[in-house]
């Protein structure tokens, strides 16, 4: 059994929605001083053992002084660790859902070298965000190799709502090196591959040649040539665990319940399925938004979603399913309160359908943004994906390239069109941005940092040029970013 090194049950009095201030587009802030005199958080890069289907694997984790995992504390005003990379290779952690100074981004060539083995760095800088985060390595593929770990700030330690709290971590598992799955995809092979042959398109394929036992698994694809994913893996895990053994949470009969889940994966969306329960959404990439009620969320890679429950006053079991797009795979945990008996579940299920956007369409953040003008509008084609596994942007395929410049204090909205074969999870460093738009048809949308650009889809986005840099913007999808899909926005006159 995996002790989970996330985040125990445990009972956290959370503050409600903060409004938008009114003056741009900002998250959910929290005005209080900073707590200057607190020393750093200290945090460790290092390996672990976990098991996985009776198999041992080792992996990475970023731990805390307290052996588990990643940072939960109250705002402050203030986020400050010390990173010590323990690891024998060199690494370097994005600080997933913070608006940092350029330097302590996290991001390799353009934040600053990565950390060598033994080094320790002080990251400290002034954050008005709360809300649920995450950190994870911006290194090559070490990612898929679970090196990440929350980053939860809560509004407050005051009470405002009486519920209890439970962190869900997300992850794709493959017991293969992810150089080699990079490799073989360039090379024509792996999953990818039938897609591939016909550049996306499906007419015309000898259907009997493909291995439908892996496009079951970690290779769907829908009509018209579209795929869902396009890496076989060997697990889904939630907070370390399989469904052979999944984590138990013991819950209050008849009490709230809010899960903050993260979709660490390195290449999966999935659909969050509370089965016979149903809850609101009530903040998505750690931005409030107006409560919105379902028993299924979507939720797409780097995304975050928090869910508050009202669990039945009877005795009972409920499983919170993670079930993978395009595959049967699937993740979960399991609400167990008073005298509820756990029944055994499957780690395969049905297969799901692919996300859409239908239910971002539906989101409404809280508060306002001012009527700032645009200054300029640009296009960014999601483009890519053939036999050589090449993506990019606007048929760039690198990995830094400027692709567009920004002055500081103008508004700039950003137009994707995805012209490839696969989804794609746009997210931009450094800041926050508003779903403006989807398909054509205008929307009051959320606050996010990452949003899912489906095949074919369109979606908009507005930010604000408050943070100087040269920003990374790329897909989260680690393979595409790592085969082209990632370029920059530039700041004029920064470096």
């Amino acid at each position: 059994m995996n002790k989970n090194p996330y985040q125990p049950s445990r009972r956290t009095l959370l503050k409600g929605a903060a409004a938008l201030t009114s003056s741009a587009i900002l998250p959910d802030a929290v005005s209080r001083p900073s707590i200057a005199a607190a020393p750093p958080l200290k945090l460790r890069v290092d390996t672990r053992t976990l098991e996985v289907k009776g198999k041992a694997a080792k992996v990475f984790g970023i731990f805390n002084e307290a052996g588990g995992h990643g940072v939960n504390k109250v705002f402050d005003g203030r986020f400050a660790v010390e990173l010590t990379n323990a690891l024998d290779i060199e690494t370097m952690v994005h600080w997933h859902g913070l608006a940092p100074p350029i330097t302590m981004d996290g991001t390799p060539m353009l934040s600053g070298p990565p950390l060598k083995p033994g080094e320790t760095v002080t990251y400290d800088f002034p954050t008005r965000v709360a809300g649920t985060h995450w950190m994870h390595s911006h290194v090559g593929l070490q990612e898929q190799q679970l090196l990440a770990a929350p980053l939860i700030i809560r509004e407050s330690a005051t009470p405002l709502v009486d519920e209890q709290e439970h962190v869900v971590m997300l992850h794709d598992f493959t017991f293969r090196s992810p150089e080699d799955i990079l490799a073989e995809l360039k090379g024509g092979g792996g999953a990818h591959a039938a897609h591939s042959m016909a550049g996306g398109n499906m007419a015309g394929m000898d259907h009997s040649k493909m291995d439908h036992s892996q496009m079951q698994m970690g290779g769907g694809m829908g009509m018209g040539g579209a795929m869902t994913n396009d890496i076989v893996f060997d697990a889904f895990l939630a907070n370390d665990r399989t469904l052979d053994d999944p984590e138990v949470v013991r819950a209050e009969k008849g009490g709230l319940f809010r899960l903050r889940v993260i979709n660490a994966s390195a290449a999966s969306n999935m659909w969050i399925d509370l089965g016979e329960i149903s809850g609101e959404l009530i903040a998505v990439d750690g931005q409030s938004i107006h409560p919105h009620r379902a028993s299924r969320f979507p939720i797409a890679i780097a995304q975050r979603a928090d869910i508050r429950l009202q669990l039945p006053k009877a005795s009972g079991a409920w499983p919170v399913l993670f079930k993978t797009e395009g595959s049967t795979g699937q993740s979960g945990i399991i609400l167990v309160a008073g005298d509820g008996a756990v029944a055994k579940l499957n780690d395969q299920g049905e297969m799901q359908p692919a996300i859409g956007l239908e239910m971002e369409a539906q989101l409404r953040a809280m508060g306002k943004i001012s009527d700032t003008a645009v200054s300029r509008v640009e296009m960014l084609m999601l483009t890519g994906g053939g036999s050589d596994y090449a993506w990019g942007l606007n048929g760039m395929s690198s990995m830094h390239d400027v692709l567009f410049s920004v002055r500081e204090g103008e508004r700039y909205q950003v137009m994707f069109h995805n012209m490839t074969g696969m989804a794609h999870p746009m997210h931009l460093h450094g800041h926050y941005f508003k779903v403006v738009n989807i398909n054509g048809t205008a929307i009051d949308g959320a606050l996010r940092d990452t949003v899912l650009v489906p095949v074919d889809g369109m979606v908009t986005i507005q930010f604000d040029a408050d943070n100087p840099g040269t920003w990374a913007f790329h897909c989260h999808h680690l393979y595409h970013m790592n085969a082209g899909m990632m370029g920059a926005i530039a700041y004029q006159n920064a470096a």
